[in-house]
């Protein structure tokens, strides 16, 4: 991992693959990091030994980045900035984008705000949730702050708890950015996003909703069931990596536009 900055961050990023090739820009959920979302998985191997140049960062208050504990650093407007700022420290003029829960809503957020930097979205683990919402995320953020994860009573809450902890995040920083990040996109909004999209979400999640209901609302998407697989584990399942390299390959960013 090497290092950039913006807005005063100092962020955490990797480039891999074939020089010249189509590049994949790969955006991590929340309390997770590039190497736990997509190195682990193995999705860095997948996409790189089909021939993609992959990028992907640590997101602000994740990782090996920068923290901050202010939760107005934090909103999708601002992580999709860094995106964009990284493919402009690449030389980058456009790349798949691929998001993970979180990373999926900033992906998104990029898509609206700097259409001609993103050829295709795939939107993995986040559906209709995107528009409607995604639950009550204050105990979350609770759960992080709390003293003894014994005491945190809501399942969920627990989860990301017991996540983050996993992943030595600074919980002090995620309950900041869980504050923000959970920004919500009109239909409307969803709706403008007219790049090729594939929207993936595990028919055992229940944090997404419907990937099919987001699908229908925008003019070229796509959905594809993860089939018995939640939240957690939807993310490296080989089906969905299947599918997102024949989605990838149906839709080839020409030499010029890279």
């Amino acid at each position: 991992m090497t290092m950039f900055s913006h807005h005063g961050f100092e962020l955490s990023y990797a480039d891999s693959g074939p020089e010249g090739a189509e590049p994949v820009l790969l955006v991590h959920g929340f309390a997770s990091s590039y190497r736990v979302n997509w190195l682990s998985p193995g999705w860095v191997r997948t996409l790189t030994e089909a021939g993609y140049r992959v990028v992907g960062f640590d997101h602000r208050g994740h990782g090996d980045s920068s923290k901050s504990y202010r939760p107005e650093d934090y909103t999708p407007e601002n992580m999709a900035g860094d995106a964009a700022a990284l493919l402009d420290h690449l030389g980058i003029r456009s790349a798949h984008v691929m998001g993970y829960s979180m990373g999926a809503r900033v992906a998104a957020f990029l898509a609206l705000e700097r259409p001609e930097r993103v050829h295709t979205l795939i939107l993995g683990g986040l559906g209709i949730g995107m528009i409607t919402g995604v639950g009550n995320w204050e105990e979350v953020a609770e759960a992080l702050k709390a003293e003894d994860p014994e005491t945190i009573p809501d399942k969920r809450a627990r989860m990301f708890r017991t996540f983050a902890d996993q992943t030595k995040s600074d919980r002090r920083a995620l309950a900041a950015c869980i504050e923000t990040s959970r920004t919500l996109i009109t239909a409307a909004d969803v709706g403008r996003i007219a790049q090729p999209t594939l929207v993936a979400v595990g028919t055992k999640d229940d944090i997404a909703g419907s990937g099919k209901e987001l699908a229908v609302l925008m003019p070229d998407a796509e959905a594809f069931d993860i089939e018995g697989r939640d939240h957690m584990l939807s993310v490296g399942d080989p089906t969905f990596k299947r599918a997102a390299l024949a989605f990838l390959r149906a839709h080839p960013i020409a030499d010029d536009d890279r």
